[in-house]
């Protein structure tokens, strides 16, 4: 049975993950959310300016009111903010949650996308009580669907033109793991 927990604090061995505050702001923008890169494949485009994104992590710091906000920044151990992972309640009814992340560039291929999943997946799963954990990513993105195998999830096709990303409609890999795997 799902029992939310809302964004608890999640230690791996490299890296913290915790709540967002809007002292972040500055830090989320010089590391990937002004990055055209990074976003490249995520629905929201690249921030030009920091005043929408502290109205934005306002909005995520109000949000953590509710045990159903599953939004963490991910930090170094030397306080170093790259990136962020968010869980979504897709199909409550089936106890699912949609994650995706973000990196800065500066920290790919470091193994730190699988670190920060992994350890989302376990709390979702072992704490949270998910059924699912599901995750999609651009074909033309590999990097990604190589994380979520890597964190155990199984590839179970692709869903034709169903997301709509910075490069318009696009196909998505989709990718899950069970509690039960």
């Amino acid at each position: 049975m799902m029992r939310n927990l809302g964004t608890q604090t999640l230690k791996t061995d490299r890296l913290l993950l915790r709540r967002f505050t809007v002292d972040d702001t500055d830090a989320m923008f010089a590391n990937w959310a002004s990055d055209p890169k990074v976003t490249e494949f995520l629905k929201w485009p690249a921030y030009t300016d920091t005043a929408p994104l502290r109205e934005y992590l306002a909005g995520a710091v109000a949000s953590y009111e509710s045990d159903q906000t599953y939004l963490w920044g991910i930090e170094l151990a030397d306080g170093t903010l790259i990136g962020s992972i968010v869980a979504k309640s897709e199909h409550e009814d089936i106890e699912a949650k949609e994650v995706g992340y973000s990196f800065g560039r500066q920290w790919w291929g470091q193994g730190y996308a699988t670190e920060a999943l992994g350890a989302v997946i376990s709390y979702l799963i072992d704490h949270v009580g998910v059924n699912r954990v599901e995750a999609v990513h651009d074909p033309d993105n590999p990097a990604s669907g190589r994380v979520m195998a890597k964190c155990g999830m199984r590839q179970e096709g692709v869903l034709r033109a169903r997301e709509r990303s910075n490069r318009g409609i696009r196909d998505a890999v989709m990718w899950s793991i069970l509690a039960g795997d």
